[in-house]
């Protein structure tokens, strides 16, 4: 008797979202099951740039990046037409009040030089700081004026302020999530609730890289993705955007020889191997945005991508 495998028929799908000029999302199924609905987007793949020059970067990173550090609109020039990014996932790191402690004002001007030296899509985040998050979103969204960027990261704490901000200029919101699939939900809905149009909201529902919480990244994803296309939940069915190149290389496998784990070969591979599993492990369980570090593993994951394709 011939086997035929059984196939999901989800009532649900993913909306599709804008940035910059790139669509994503959209999908009817899990991410390449074509057999099973319709993935009318292909996945994303943008670099991620800082604003100021970090000083806690892999030095496999820093032989790449150490001569456009400290101009940021050189930095994404190169990734864009060396490296091939789809956009520019600028982070604000200067206003880090714990840092630089940079003028948000100041910051947002900077950026925005940076935004129009490029026609490519943009994502602009601030340092991580929810309160000071909260001011440069406000900046940037009056910045960035006409030209549509995504802004993050609105959270629990200061959704109101970076959504109010957002709306006023029509630009998306990342809603930044602490790997939990109901808090991903409840920030959904209180967005929607101030009056954020649910396809300009992306979901971040945190990344955890490979031997660092992967596995509880890959669940939330995976059962994020079940909410929006089995259980049909409107307010699960944004696109995802993963930050998986900070994650990666975070990780002490990334940034030390073989003489401190003596028998894990090299540095260098060890860093794209880390990078790239996280991506494509991401990817399968629902990603569809993800924000990436060096050139090597973004070229692994086009390849996966295309082979997960059929190509």
């Amino acid at each position: 008797m011939a086997f035929q495998a059984p196939n999901e028929n989800y009532k649900g799908s993913i909306r599709e979202s804008k940035i910059g000029d790139l669509t994503v999302g959209g999908e009817s199924t899990f991410p390449f099951q074509t057999f099973e609905g319709e993935m009318p987007n292909a996945p994303v793949i943008g670099f991620e740039v800082w604003d100021a020059a970090p000083d806690d970067w892999s030095p496999e990173l820093n032989e790449i990046y150490q001569d456009v550090y400290d101009d940021p609109k050189a930095w994404a020039k190169k990734v864009v037409e060396d490296y091939g990014a789809q956009f520019i996932y600028l982070r604000l790191k200067s206003t880090d009040p714990n840092g630089a402690d940079r003028d948000p004002k100041e910051a947002a001007a900077a950026a925005k030089e940076v935004i129009d030296s490029l026609d490519v899509p943009f994502v602009v985040v601030g340092s991580g700081d929810i309160d000071r998050d909260a001011e440069v979103v406000r900046e940037m969204s009056e910045a960035a004026g006409d030209k549509r960027v995504v802004l993050g990261n609105a959270e629990e704490d200061n959704y109101r302020q970076v959504g109010a901000a957002s709306m006023g200029f029509k630009h998306g919101v990342i809603a930044f999530s602490p790997i939990d699939v109901n808090l991903a939900k409840q920030l959904n809905v209180l967005l929607g609730q101030l009056g954020v149009e649910e396809t300009n909201i992306m979901m971040d529902p945190t990344t955890g890289a490979l031997g660092y919480g992967l596995e509880y990244s890959y669940t939330v994803f995976e059962r994020d993705r079940l909410a929006a296309l089995a259980q049909n939940d409107p307010k699960m069915q944004m696109p995802i955007i993963a930050t998986v190149g900070q994650e990666a290389w975070k990780a002490k496998e990334t940034k030390v020889g073989e003489d401190e784990l003596p028998g894990t070969g090299d540095r260098k591979t060890r860093g794209l191997m880390w990078e790239s599993l996280t991506a494509v492990s991401l990817l399968v369980a629902g990603g569809e945005v993800l924000v990436l570090r060096h050139p090597e593993s973004a070229e692994l994951v086009r390849q996966a991508i295309a082979s997960l394709q059929g190509e």
